[in-house]
Formats: structure tokens, sequence, C-alpha cells
């Protein structure tokens, strides 16, 4: 289990910065959803509003069928891949769900930016970047004044992750087993402030 470190009622969010844009990637399973999750959760006890998506897996007892989307704010979820899919792109065994992607993982990209303070993206991927709206609603979030904290899949190949690695104003962290405890207390740190 992570630990955080972080007082969960004494921080609030730096005033007169620029954006935090910072990405994490790594290899799978080295744990960056779950440290995005952990910071979500942190950040929702300090009070500070933040919304976006995050990714699970669907697992049919011990086998993992397909990933699943959840909004941050409405917990509303949907599927991004599954094995039993017939339409929609192929990314390895799994078809894409490209109207839940837009359904879910747009709206809720979007309203994270019209609504929060820091908007979490989980995940920029071979599945989701097969969605022009999904790309749309990221390329958003990285024009608005909003703090943005994503992931970015080890091999993923599309120009909105070029940009975002060759981008000196963004940081790209590698999230390996031996700092993962460590590091939703250290994002946190960089957009907040102890009271």
């Amino acid at each position: 289990m992570l630990t955080l470190g972080v007082n969960s009622c004494d921080s609030t969010l730096s005033q007169n910065m620029s954006p935090v844009r910072l990405f994490l990637t790594g290899e799978p399973g080295c744990g960056k959803t779950t440290v995005l999750k952990r910071t979500s959760d942190t950040l929702t006890n300090q009070g500070i509003k933040m919304g976006g998506v995050i990714s699970g897996e669907i697992r049919t007892g011990a086998t993992r069928v397909g990933f699943s989307l959840e909004d941050l704010m409405t917990h509303e979820t949907g599927t991004l891949a599954h094995v039993n899919l017939i339409e929609g792109p192929r990314v390895g065994k799994y078809r894409v769900n490209l109207s839940d992607i837009e359904r879910v993982g747009v709206r809720a990209i979007q309203r994270a930016v019209a609504e929060t303070d820091v908007v979490i993206v989980d995940e920029l991927g071979p599945m989701e970047l097969h969605s022009a709206p999904f790309i749309a609603s990221v390329e958003m979030a990285l024009r608005s004044p909003k703090h943005l904290v994503a992931t970015i899949h080890k091999r993923a190949s599309h120009p909105i992750v070029a940009t975002i690695k060759s981008n000196p104003n963004y940081q790209v962290i590698e999230v390996t087993l031996d700092n993962r405890e460590q590091m939703p207390s250290n994002i946190i740190g960089q957009f907040t402030t102890r009271a």
C-alpha cells in the first residue's frame, strides 16, 4: 500500500504560480494509476477541487478482460476496451469503445477544466489516443490555467505525446517500485502550500 505523508487538513493551492504540467510514465504494472488514485483521494480530503478520468481493469475471475473509465467527479463509469466488443479499433486482444471514451472520458476532462483546480487524466495511451475528441480534450486541458496531472503509456506513440515529452516546461516522471510510495505527496507538494 502507498503511503502519502501529507497532512490532509493543512494544504491549500499555491497562488500566483504557473499551472503544473506533470506526466507520469513507467512500465505496465508500476503503479501509475494507483499513484493518481491516491493523489486524487488526498486532494479531495484536503478540500481541493479536482476532477478528470481514471482507468481500471475489468476482470472475470483472475483474467483481465478489459478496461474501465470513471469520471472522478460524477463517478459515472464506462468501458474503455473489452475482449468481447465486436466494433472499434483493435489494440492487442481488445477492441476500443470510442463511444464510452467520449461519453465518460472526454466529458470528465471537459468538466474538470471548467469546474476544478486540478485535472487528472489516466491515461494517454494507445486505446485513448484512437479518439480525436479525447485528444482535443487533453489539448484543452493543456491550454487551460488549471493544474494537470496525467499518465502516459510507456510505449505510446502519438504527436501529442511527442509534443508533451519535448516541452521543457512539462515534467515527465518515471514511476518505479522504488519511488511510487512517495509520488502522491511529491505531486501534491508541487501545487500546494502548507497552511
